[in-house]
This record gives C-alpha cells, structure tokens and sequence, in this order.
C-alpha cells in the first residue's frame, strides 16, 4: 500500500509503503513537495492539462513499446533510499537506477507493483503498532492528501 502524508511540524511530506501481507512492516521515506504531489495526483486519479513529468515518462515508455513492470526500493545508505525501475521491453527486462519518490511516482500511473528488498524491510522496516491491527482507510488518506493539495502553493516548488 502506498500513502503520502505530511510529517508535522515540520510540513515535510513523505511516503508510506506497507506490506499487504506478513507482519505489516512499513518504510517511511522523505520526499519533496513536487514528487508528493506527483503521487497524490496519481493516486487521486487527477488529470492534469499537461502531462507532468511522471505522465510524459509514462508516456515515453508506452511509445517505446516499453512497460514498468515493477519498482523496488532496493537499499537504504545514511538517510538516502535507493529504488530500481524493471523495465520491459523486446529485448527483455532493463533495470533503471531511481529515486523512490519518482519510481512510486511512476508505478501509480503504470499500476504495477512496489516492492522492498527483503534485507531492507528487515533492517529499516517497522511496524507501527497503531496501524498494525487496523486497516488505513482510503477516504482519510485521500482527505489528507486534499489538504495537503490545497494547502502547496507555487513558492513551495521554487529553487
């Protein structure tokens, strides 16, 4: 399951992965405002006058004949994730370097699956007891994202 939420007090956003099965271990990972965002507008199913970047790359792939079969975050170094794009094409399967933020990014409008590395989710994975025996409810990560949506202004995507 892939949920975007907004860390306080700190307004920094990041995305939540968590096991559909097994122990329910989940990794938290800080990202920007734009990738947040990226995310959220995919996942709210949100169409956008023009293809934004994840939408264009989407699109670029399709034109190649090439599909995102999967996305795994591979390792964890210091505070920095790592992730891998298995792209499929004639020649077979290619595997891309990727920031998580832009591999999620670009799984939600692919539909296809996230994964971690098994030794990742053992060494940086938690269980979060309040979210251990109870399923997220979609419409509240979907309100959530909402308000982060219409609370990002244009000066939050400045250099």
């Amino acid at each position: 399951m892939v949920a975007v939420r907004v860390e306080l007090p700190m307004n920094t956003p990041q995305v939540v992965l968590r096991e559909r099965s097994g122990r329910g271990r989940q990794l938290r990972i800080f990202i920007g405002n734009t990738e947040a965002t990226a995310i959220a507008f995919a996942l709210e199913g949100v169409d956008t006058p023009r293809p934004l970047t994840h939408d264009l790359f989407c699109d670029v792939l399709d034109g190649l004949g090439v599909s995102l079969e999967r996305v795994v975050i591979t390792d964890l170094q210091e505070t920095t994730y790592f992730a891998d794009l298995h792209l499929k094409g004639a020649d077979g399967v290619t595997i891309v370097s990727s920031r998580p933020s832009d591999a999620i990014a670009l799984a939600v409008r692919a539909d296809c699956s996230i994964f971690a590395d098994e030794e990742l989710l053992e060494d940086a994975g938690f269980v979060d007891d309040v979210d251990a025996d109870t399923d997220v409810d979609p419409d509240e990560v979907v309100e959530e994202f909402r308000h982060f949506i219409d609370n990002v202004s244009p000066d939050d995507f400045a250099s």
